[in-house]
């Protein structure tokens, strides 16, 4: 099996062969700021199952054991690389397919957000509602579709 993913904007992609290690979701500080969200989810590939088909990631070592592969135009977070590890992390939402990474544990931390737990009682507003609707309506993606393409950015 092969698993694809990329950034935002298209200028980096990635393609693992073979098959995705565990997932997992984390709760650190340093996941947090570097996802840009309340966790970090990940899905481990074997370093040599990597392979970068499209561009360059650009990282940042956020610790002294720890980089993180992030695309240098559009900023969309990629890796999470253990230094001297055999598998590398790979941002959950970056896939094309991110279901099929479903995270199979939580790493506990202290910057855990107390309201994480509350999260699934939410409202939910359905894009069918009349105004979500009328919104989603409006917008017009630039983003780089869910699969590899030939030519990117299209021409035209």
């Amino acid at each position: 099996m092969n698993t694809t993913g990329g950034c935002q904007c298209g200028a980096v992609r990635f393609r693992v062969e073979g098959e995705l290690g565990e997932a997992s979701i984390c709760h650190c500080r340093m996941c947090q700021k570097a996802m840009g969200g309340l966790f970090g989810p990940f899905v481990s590939a074997p370093a040599e199952a990597l392979v970068w088909t499209r561009g360059e990631r650009k990282r940042f070592q956020s610790s002294n054991k720890v980089h993180r592969g992030f695309c240098g135009d559009c900023g969309t977070p990629l890796t999470y690389e253990y230094a001297g590890a055999r598998h590398i992390g790979l941002a959950i939402g970056a896939l094309d397919r991110p279901a099929e990474a479903p995270p199979a544990e939580q790493l506990e931390s202290p910057e855990r957000v107390p309201f994480f737990d509350d999260l699934a009682s939410l409202p939910v507003h359905r894009t069918d509602e009349p105004r979500a609707a009328a919104h989603l309506a409006g917008i017009v993606s630039y983003q780089h579709p869910d699969h590899d393409t030939a030519e990117w950015p299209p021409k035209g």
